[in-house]
């Protein structure tokens, strides 16, 4: 087996998954599935970012803010040296965020029922009612599995930190 080419591979699955999943550039899928495959370790700096990737340092730079923004990547610095280092977030963190916006869509849910319940006038309005109540018990289900997931997730990133 190619090594090089299997992690090329993987890095374009991930950067046509972060694309869609994220609705980000193409730049920025691809910055993070480097991330994920290389710098897991020791983190990678923009230089190397511009080397792996070879576009732009501005292309670059933007994509980083936006990803910076967005909480997906973090950078640190290390003592003595002045080069940011850029390391993907933790799953437990991408997990939790998945899990903000089931909390998020159980708000409009929530309204949504308490709506429907006060105006459906005909069939296809209970129909429908019934549909989003099931939709919200499949929503608290999928919300303690990330609960469940996120914590276990945190958890191993805390041993793995004390590892170190």
């Amino acid at each position: 087996m190619d090594f090089n080419t299997e992690r090329e591979e993987i890095i374009e699955l991930y950067g046509n998954h972060f694309e869609k999943l994220y609705n980000i550039p193409p730049l920025a899928a691809r910055i993070l599935g480097t991330l994920i495959i290389d710098g897991c370790k020791t983190g990678l700096t923009f230089e190397s970012l511009v080397e792996k990737l070879s576009a732009s340092k501005s292309s670059i730079s933007t994509n980083l803010n936006l990803l910076l923004k967005m909480d997906k990547i973090f950078y640190f610095t290390k003592a003595g040296d002045r080069k940011k280092y850029f390391k993907p977030a933790n799953l437990s963190e991408r997990l939790a965020n998945f899990h903000k916006l089931i909390d998020s869509e159980m708000v409009i849910i929530d309204r949504m029922i308490d709506y429907r319940e006060a105006t459906a006038s005909c069939p296809e309005e209970k129909c429908n009612l019934e549909n989003v109540k099931a939709y919200r018990t499949h929503l608290i289900e999928v919300g303690k599995v990330f609960t469940k997931t996120t914590n276990e997730f945190k958890q191993i990133e805390i041993n793995n930190n004390n590892n170190k």
